[in-house]
């Protein structure tokens, strides 16, 4: 019951974030110093013509009226005409989330598939030789710009040792869009070819991301196994003679999980943000990439609409960590 009442309480909130996370991204994108339709008008646009496209834009009424009238808009799914593309955000949004989705998944899945394991044997293994050693690599998966390393990777994999494509996201026109995720759209149409040469494109930018993801989730876990490898029932455990190693990856783990798996939601949301560098650096055609032409054309509606869309995004999952942490946990089920 305490579980159930703990969904329906994430799920009343999402409208008022949603609608918080609107108000104060207009404000925001409204205070840029900045004349959107100037730029989009060109540098030979007269008077006149600027004066038309404001109107055109609604950009001619008053900041409230605008506000009432974006978020009447989105409500209903539409979020502008781009100034950038001159097609409909949504559009454009559709055409590139699956992209960013992708990447963000994959980089989710190797940062939880090393760094779980990973902290599990820093704990089991504390103030050994591998413990500093996974201490000094977390340390700097956190310290290390993600700019950095992509540019770092590039220079090194693509560059000189040419193991991996420099950038893009397939060679050629990719797999047919069934899903928009190239991985899984390679895969419907079984050509192994177009899987490999997606996956290859993918390894690099997937990499940055999830190294510090990886970090994360290794100082997470270890603390959790530290934790949870003192409790009482763990000594009751080995008093029974239960093999260590049993212990360990079928009982602690699980307790261990619950602030990791917490954190994996909270990284989703920070690979998010961190994709708009690293799609740029790898000219990957997601949200990101986006994201960083409409800035450069001051693009407000690009902007807002990116700001939300990941807002949104970064909500959804929180609510899916919040129900994947209840499942974990038992109490939260009483």
């Amino acid at each position: 019951m305490k579980f159930l009442v703990l969904v329906v309480n994430r799920c009343l909130w999402f409208l008022p974030t949603v609608l918080g996370l609107m108000v104060i991204t207009f404000t925001i994108s409204h205070l840029i110093p900045a004349d959107p339709i100037a730029a989009a008008a060109g540098e030979n646009a007269t008077a006149e013509q600027i004066a038309a496209l404001r109107v055109k834009f609604g950009l001619d009424q008053p900041i409230y009226v605008q506000l009432y009238r974006y978020v009447l808009a989105v409500a209903q799914g539409d979020f502008g005409i781009s100034l950038y593309t001159q097609r409909p955000i949504v559009f454009d949004i559709a055409t590139r989330l699956p992209a960013t989705l992708e990447l963000t998944f994959v980089a989710v899945l190797i940062a939880a598939t090393l760094g779980i394991p990973l902290g599990v044997l820093s704990a089991t293994h504390r103030n050994s030789p591998l413990d500093h050693v996974l201490r000094v690599i977390t340390v700097s998966g956190l310290a290390i710009a993600a700019f950095w390393l992509a540019i770092l990777f590039q220079l090194l994999f693509a560059m000189k040792l040419g193991w991996t494509p420099l950038q893009g996201r397939v060679d050629g026109w990719g797999p047919d869009s069934v899903t928009g995720f190239f991985l899984i759209d390679a895969v419907l149409m079984g050509d192994l070819e177009i899987l490999q040469d997606v996956a290859a494109h993918m390894i690099l930018p997937a990499a940055t991301l999830a190294f510090p993801a990886m970090a994360t989730i290794v100082r997470f876990t270890r603390a959790g196994v530290l934790e949870a490898i003192n409790s009482n029932y763990v000594m009751y455990e080995e008093a029974m003679g239960f093999p260590r190693r049993i212990i360990v990856w079928k009982y602690v783990l699980r307790n261990a999980l619950i602030g990791t798996v917490t954190q994996i939601g909270l990284i989703f949301g920070i690979l998010i943000a961190n994709g708009v560098v690293v799609e740029a650096v790898f000219d990957w055609p997601g949200l990101g990439l986006y994201a960083v032409s409409s800035i450069l054309q001051s693009d407000y509606n690009g902007i807002m609409a990116f700001a939300i869309i990941a807002g949104v995004i970064f909500i959804v999952v929180n609510l899916l960590v919040d129900i994947t942490h209840g499942l974990i946990d038992p109490r939260e089920s009483r």
